[in-house]
């Protein structure tokens, strides 16, 4: 029998059925998998389920998971509030975005509105036990469209539009090489969950409520942004854009960056982008991003000592410049990877990675398949932390044949905190290893 050495290596990817997401893209398959879940240490037995079905525009994936103790039970955590049962199915898609119409329900992996300076790589399920409904909206009519985020059907939570329009292509210039592409576009994005703004409360855990002292309600941001193809070739294509931003009641600022595409005629494919970051106080940039959801607001109840993001927005006063850096990168269909990483110049823990991977290539028999979020990044060391500001996931998988894939899956990520009326105030990290057999059968139409 052949040793399988585990490397874990920190990375995420996103919720536990999303280890596909590179690997089957718009592939039809039938997947499930059974193995040992350690959740916290407790072991619970494990099923899954997370078939998807592909077809011209359309795509259609499910996402059953059940745990259960070695007593029989089933783990309430799993279908403990209406949201976990419509969360089986994962996600109802029309298109892809940048396609004319595109339309997503479901899970929200990573959105983003515009260039992403106000919603980008907003994920809605950072925790496995609180799945969240959302859904994407775009359509491009060639002269002008719009593009719409909405975060969590079962309560209020984020929005975000963006409406755009490329004047020239209502004039005779519409043809012309690059001028007549121009885009500019009117943002504008608000958290209407309750906790959104709150800066100060007094909590009374005799009756186990929250009383806020200071809170500036929604947050609501505008933007306006300008966008100019500068190149277009069969080997690439160079984008210039440049985004104004504005939160009601608080800061602004403003970001101009380069976008391009290069074409390795079938061999290899590179995305890039690079972006300047001039940043007023009381303004973060990229305010709802991968971890949003669980930095919105967190209450300690044995301390009563409230964090949220709208303390950290209060608090950037002096603030500093930063820049925003982007890469994807594919080859030969050996590996896809895709990172970016945002710091702030004279703030040393500002650092935001996020990083996904996949290492499957057809005549190997390894699967490896990594990703990984992580704020408030100081130091080198940071990198390789595990803690509230982390959500990874890691699989690595041996192809016992052509459909049946044995691994180990590492998934760091977040338990909601409820108080005695069953609403969220705040996340605490959960750890999950998982060694399991999955069945990966692709079919077609």
């Amino acid at each position: 029998m052949k040793k399988i050495v585990i490397v874990i290596l920190f990375l995420f990817v996103g919720n536990i059925k999303a280890q596909y997401f590179l690997m089957n893209g718009d592939k039809s398959f039938v997947g499930g998998a059974a193995g040992m879940t350690w959740i916290d240490g407790n072991p619970n037995y494990s099923l899954r389920f997370f078939p998807e079905f592909q077809f011209a525009n359309f795509g259609f994936g499910l996402d059953l998971n059940l745990d259960w103790n070695s007593n029989g039970n089933i783990r309430t955590e799993n279908f403990n509030e209406a949201s976990d049962y419509i969360s089986i199915i994962r996600f109802v898609r029309y298109g892809h975005k940048g396609d004319n119409v595109y339309a997503r329900l479901g899970a929200l992996d990573y959105a983003t509105i515009g260039h992403g300076t106000i919603v980008g790589l907003y994920n809605n399920n950072t925790s496995f036990d609180s799945k969240k409904i959302g859904l994407e909206f775009d359509m491009d009519f060639n002269s002008f469209g719009f593009e719409t985020i909405y975060g969590n059907f079962a309560r209020a939570g984020l929005f975000a539009a963006r409406g755009y329009t490329r004047p020239l292509q209502f004039t005779e210039l519409k043809e012309t090489p690059i001028l007549g592409m121009l885009e500019a576009g009117v943002s504008i994005a608000t958290d209407m969950n309750e906790n959104a703004g709150i800066l100060s409360a007094t909590y009374y855990p005799e009756i186990d409520l929250l009383r806020p002292t200071n809170d500036k309600g929604s947050l609501t941001f505008l933007g306006l942004d300008l966008g100019l193809p500068l190149l277009r070739n069969d080997v690439i294509d160079l984008d210039l854009y440049t985004d104004f931003n504005k939160i009601i009641n608080f800061g602004s600022g403003v970001a101009i960056g380069f976008m391009a595409n290069f074409n390795g005629l079938g061999i290899f494919d590179i995305k890039a982008k690079i972006e300047r970051q001039f940043n007023g106080d009381k303004y973060i940039p990229s305010y709802f991003n991968a971890l949003y959801e669980v930095e919105r607001f967190n209450l300690n109840k044995s301390t009563g000592v409230i964090n949220s993001k709208a303390q950290k927005l209060e608090s950037a006063t002096d603030q500093s410049n930063g820049y925003y850096g982007e890469l994807y990168g594919s080859a030969l269909g050996l590996f896809k990877v895709l990172g970016s990483f945002q710091k702030l110049d004279r703030i040393s823990n500002s650092g935001i990675l996020h990083l996904r991977g996949q290492f499957a290539p057809a005549s190997m028999m390894f699967v490896f398949n990594v990703g990984y979020d992580k704020i408030n990044i100081g130091s080198f060391s940071d990198l390789f932390t595990t803690d509230e500001h982390s959500y990874l996931f890691t699989e690595l998988g041996y192809k016992i044949n052509p459909f049946l894939l044995a691994s180990i899956v590492y998934h760091w990520n977040f338990s909601p905190i409820r108080d005695d009326l069953d609403n969220i105030i705040g996340y605490k990290p959960q750890k999950r290893i998982e060694p399991r057999i999955s069945l990966i059968y692709p079919i077609s139409f």
